[in-house]
């Protein structure tokens, strides 16, 4: 009987392959991670490094230096957005063995004081806490009650906040108890009472012409109280002067 030697050696071939592939996929699978943290702002403001390798946890331990197969993705995720600074998080190997994890921080546009707590509201409208890394500038929000409704100081704060005018001027807001709105500025020792926040586009057209008229003639520091809170107009209080 002939025997043919290419399917002999086909078979081999296949045989050598799979053992190749099963001894590099073994390798592959005991191999031990590394880990790196990425934040997506460039820097780590409100959370650091070590603070994010905290969260990477497993059957508590840390999960650097162990083995790929027994590294749940999933969970680590589900740990790291579980962190209330945390905005999104995605937490992937690489094929040489290294553990990276991206996060996204969340952005505050303000920042709540009560009388028994202090705290930011981020973008999406949410509570936020405080960090000991870093203190962002933002508009500071007082006379609050704790059962607030946030639903109007977000959509105020969210309508400074895209405004470049607005942002650089507006460092404070007070909820007065009549309910109305004061806003404190950077510029000019005065305040603006808002009233209520309906027909903001139009009360800050009026404030911002104000303001061009006032700042043009240096006459801005002569007022106390700039009020927008009636119908389409800007009603001012001088400051009172000594020996006036």
């Amino acid at each position: 009987m002939k025997i043919n030697w290419n399917y002999i050696k086909g078979f081999l071939l296949i045989v050598a392959l799979v053992f190749l592939f099963g001894f590099s996929n073994y390798r592959n699978e005991t191999k031990t991670v590394t880990s790196e943290v990425i934040f997506e702002q460039g820097d780590n403001l409100f959370m650091s490094y070590e603070m994010v390798n905290k969260l990477l946890i497993q059957n508590q331990k840390h999960v650097k230096n162990q083995a790929k197969s027994l590294i749940n993705l999933s969970s680590l995720e589900k740990q790291v957005l579980a962190h209330p600074m945390v905005e999104n998080a995605t937490t992937f190997l690489t094929i040489d063995g290294q553990l990276k994890t991206s996060v996204k921080q969340r952005t505050p546009i303000g920042r709540v004081r009560t009388n028994s707590e202090s705290y930011y509201i981020d973008r999406q409208g949410q509570k936020m806490p405080l960090s000991s890394n870093y203190s962002a500038r933002v508009p500071i929000i007082t006379g609050l009650l704790v059962t607030e409704n946030m639903e109007d100081i977000y959509r105020l704060l969210t309508y400074i906040m895209r405004d470049e005018f607005l942002k650089k001027q507006i460092v404070g807001i007070d909820k007065s108890a009549e309910n109305d709105f004061l806003l404190l500025t950077r510029i000019g020792d005065h305040k603006i009472n808002l009233g209520g926040i309906e027909d903001l586009e139009v009360k800050f057209k009026n404030l911002k012409a104000f303001y061009n008229h006032t700042m043009t003639d240096k006459t801005i520091e002569n007022y106390k109280i700039i009020n927008l809170k009636y119908n389409n107009q800007v009603v001012c209080t001088k400051k009172e002067r000594n020996g006036a």
